[in-house]
């Protein structure tokens, strides 16, 4: 069976003191939680501060972008040495926003993706359609193409430690769910596509996340879905209550199973 995971995806929020608040906050509330692997990728800026806070915890740390190559003359850019100096043992990789304000690519995305496996960090890959696409039909087109794609070259045992997270890029900060039909379709094609280029024994064993607009509220539909493995929390990843609560609920569900 494979073990949900839950991640929180900060986005540009959260100055260092407001990190550490929030953190010191979680702890508390998750600290009896071992059903659901729980992630949290907070800005670069408080990467070490908060690595420190969760060492011996339950909680994993994770950043939200890598770069490929290991040092240089790359400004603005963070490698996978710093981020395990950090404490970092997940990436976020080509996220929707990426694509859309910093031309992210699959080409890139497969490049960040095999420096992040090489370095023994787990990647988080992101794969999703725009509204436009999903209207035109072309769901499956577009996240088929992310998935081929993105993870062209890696081998079996690569793949195994590889997390999808799919995110429909109309569902994300809009409020906007996709319903737990919508969401499994999909979830489903992945793991489908998956089998194709990995085989059916792997894909089976590959976690596959959703995205968009998570609350409360709709976790227990998405996360009761066959083929869907847990979520890539955003807004409601900023506040104790809300973040605690999916993953509580995310526990239970897959306590019963």
């Amino acid at each position: 069976m494979r073990k949900p995971i839950i991640a929180g995806n900060w986005k540009m929020n959260k100055v260092i003191p407001e990190a550490i608040e929030l953190v010191n906050g979680f702890k508390r509330a998750l600290a009896d939680i071992s059903e659901v692997d729980i992630v949290i990728c907070p800005t670069y800026m408080a990467l070490s501060e908060i690595g420190d806070m969760l060492t011996e915890s339950n909680i994993a740390l994770g950043a939200q972008n890598i770069f490929w190559e290991p040092k240089g003359a790359y400004t603005g850019e963070i490698s996978a040495d710093m981020l395990k100096d950090a404490g970092c043992e997940y990436v976020i990789i080509g996220h929707s926003e990426r694509r859309a304000y910093f031309g992210e690519t699959n080409e890139t995305v497969n490049k960040r993706l095999k420096c992040a496996l090489a370095a023994g960090l787990t990647p988080i890959v992101c794969v999703g359609e725009r509204l436009d696409e999903r209207e035109a039909e072309k769901t499956f087109d577009v996240v088929g193409d992310h998935v081929t794609n993105g993870l062209a070259g890696l081998s079996n045992d690569e793949a195994k430690k590889t997390i999808i997270a799919y995110e429909p890029v109309w569902a994300i900060g809009t409020g906007r769910t996709a319903t737990p039909q919508q969401a499994e379709e999909v979830h489903k094609f992945i793991r489908e596509e998956l089998a194709k280029i990995f085989g059916k024994d792997t894909a089976d064993l590959m976690r596959i996340q959703y995205g968009g607009s998570v609350k409360p509220d709709n976790i227990k539909e998405l996360i009761s879905e066959p083929d869907i493995d847990g979520a890539l929390v955003g807004g409601a990843s900023l506040k104790v209550d809300s973040f605690s609560e999916i993953v509580k609920i995310s526990a239970q569900c897959s306590a019963k199973q």
